[in-house]
């Protein structure tokens, strides 16, 4: 049973370790390379050198000295991504051109005259380490300076029955160290100028990553209008649950979604996964609406008002027996001196070993003194020195005499305004319906450079949106998944950023081999076994148990002689009962054999 016992956990301990590792492969795989479904736009060529070494197979010209080479790997091949559906924006910069867009020549206010153009330079190139030729994009080029461009939608984006998906492509192929990659959606107004983009031209909605120093954002932000007063008051989504930290350090493509409903609730996606999502009406700081309530600010707290829950007692007196000068440790009179203690020597003592330096100057240096070094005297010794009394509590020590605590009987609680009715109070429950938008931008200061975007698309439509998506960043994942490492790097890789991964690959390995050895190597003991455990004679025991059996039957078969006989005698009408009697004689002769063969072999 124990042996079974020990199967059971040993198999139930490779079985857990297979899984861990199949999990944390799959969320290694869901990390780097999320998996894309391809549209039919995607043209994949294979390797027109192995088709014509397959034929050659087959026509038996066979080049036996020919070693195998690795499988081909499918070469993808760009195709310009195709807008379509519904769409109000949509840009994949593949001409290599910025026509369509409008280059900031504004200053910044409030700030330093060397650094207030937006003097950034742009560029449209293709990525640096693209496995995309002909794939191009907008590249931010400079580093500590100002950059701000812009463009039209086809038409203004007005909030009504259709939600609003917002998306883009960013890689910070430099990595990035203090800066943002973030897209602002520009408010209709009669006095937007595209050349004078700056920081404070009015905006709907800002979204996208956003990283300086360890702080990691992906901003999602809104400006609503006061139906009241009609000033703008920015509304922050909460911040991520999701580790963003992969997004800006692994110099890779991501795909930033942004999907906003009708009906108040919005997604914030990353590779087409929702890493953070709410709704206006609860999740935005500050919140939509204020309080139906709010604090008088021209109610003061009286004077004579008491919050104090707890006072001394005024009636208390101090006793006459408490000594507040009493020390609160004295020296133990029932201490000894320890025998053999050396109240004539120090616990240190000239090194006598010493020498004054040669080049030791008195005059400058003053008197030379040999250093100290512990006396030897000391260290067989209980001490040395001057004995003194330890010291110990002071039994009679009390402090300072204070009254003790009662209940304040004039408490009147903690003090705080009253309510009263908030005269900005309003309730928008629709703040889905924001500022329509007419153009794009990207306002931005960057420590980094060679940030690259791409295929900006504004559409009101989530499949519309999922398509430009896939013939876009999908193109480029499937492009960077044909040249990534196999499973075996990609596990050294991961193992190598996480160390602990090496204890569950040593366990997956590990545990089936000693289930293979404890199965293949133990088994069913015989009773020879189980009772011969070395190589010592042993006593027979098998013939002493033949000798009892063989006694046992004999007594067995005087006791049913008698039966036997009258058995006998009915033998001749009972047939059937005769063959059974001779079939379990037969049968006790065959196990009494057995049992004397293998006694003889032993």
């Amino acid at each position: 049973m124990e042996l079974k016992v020990r199967y059971v956990l040993l198999l139930a301990v490779g079985l857990w370790s297979t899984l861990l590792l199949t999990t944390v492969t799959a969320h290694q795989d869901e990390e780097d390379e999320p998996i894309v479904e391809m549209g039919g736009d995607m043209d994949v060529e294979d390797d027109m050198e192995e088709l014509d070494h397959g034929e050659e197979l087959l026509d038996g010209e066979v080049e036996a000295d020919m070693p195998p080479g690795p499988p081909s790997v499918p070469k993808v091949t760009y195709k310009v991504p195709e807008p379509t559906g519904e769409h109000f924006f949509a840009e994949s910069f593949d001409m290599g051109t910025l026509d369509s867009w409008v280059l900031s020549k504004a200053k910044k206010e409030d700030i330093d005259e060397d650094i207030a153009k937006y003097d950034g330079k742009w560029e449209v190139e293709d990525m640096k380490d693209g496995k995309l030729p002909g794939d191009k994009g907008l590249v931010l080029k400079s580093r500590a300076k100002h950059h701000a461009i812009s463009a039209q939608l086809l038409r203004p984006f007005i909030f009504d029955t259709k939600p609003l998906i917002v998306q883009y492509e960013v890689n910070f192929q430099q990595g990035i160290d203090c800066g943002g990659a973030y897209v602002k959606l520009l408010s209709q107004t009669p006095d937007l100028n595209l050349d004078e983009f700056v920081d404070k031209t009015p905006y709907t909605i800002m979204f996208g990553p956003d990283k300086c120093g360890e702080d990691y954002k992906l901003h999602f932000i809104f400006r609503h209008k006061n139906p009241k007063t009609g000033e703008y008051e920015e509304k922050h989504a909460k911040k991520p649950d999701a580790d963003l930290r992969t997004y800006y350090t692994d110099k890779k493509t991501h795909l930033y979604t942004l999907v906003v409903n009708p009906d108040n609730s919005f997604e914030v996606l990353v590779d087409q996964a929702v890493v953070n999502s709410g709704n206006l009406l609860t999740d935005m700081t500050p919140p939509i609406n204020p309080a139906a309530e709010i604090e008088d600010p021209d109610d003061h707290k009286p004077e004579d008002w008491d919050e104090r829950p707890k006072i001394q007692d005024p009636d208390a007196v101090k006793p006459e027996d408490w000594d507040e000068d009493a020390p609160k440790q004295i020296p133990d009179e029932d201490a000894v001196k320890p025998d053999g203690w050396l109240d004539d020597e120090s616990e240190y003592t000239s090194d006598p070993d010493a020498v004054k330096p040669e080049d030791w100057d008195e005059d400058m240096d003053g008197e030379w003194e040999a250093p100290q070094v512990p006396n030897a005297l000391c260290e067989t010794a209980p001490g040395c020195g001057a004995w003194q009394r330890p010291m110990i509590d002071n039994p009679s020590y009390k402090g300072k005499w204070k009254a003790p605590m009662i209940d304040n009987p004039n408490y009147q609680g903690v003090w705080k305004p009253r309510k009263i009715a908030n005269p900005a109070f309003f309730e928008d429950l629709h703040p889905f319906r924001m500022t329509p938008f007419n153009a794009v931008g990207l306002e931005l200061w960057s420590m980094s450079s060679d940030i690259f975007f791409d295929n900006f698309f504004i559409t009101n439509e989530r499949h519309t949106a999922d398509r430009w998506a896939n013939d876009g960043w999908g193109l480029k994942k499937a492009a960077e998944g044909a040249l990534e490492p196999g499973l075996v790097n990609q596990m050294m890789t991961a193992a190598d950023e996480r160390p602990w991964l090496w204890v569950v690959y040593v366990l997956t390995v590990a545990v089936p081999l000693v289930l293979i050895i404890v199965f293949c190597c133990t088994g069913k003991k015989t009773a020879a076994a189980d009772y011969k455990k070395t190589d010592e004679p042993q006593p027979d025991v098998k013939e002493e148990e033949v000798v009892e059996k063989a006694e046992a039957d004999q007594v067995k078969e005087e006791k049913s002689q008698p039966a036997a006989a009258e058995k006998n005698s009915d033998a001749e009408d009972s047939p059937a009962e005769k063959e059974e009697v001779n079939e379990e004689e037969e049968d006790e002769e065959e196990e009494e054999d057995e049992v004397t063969e293998e006694v003889r072999e032993q």
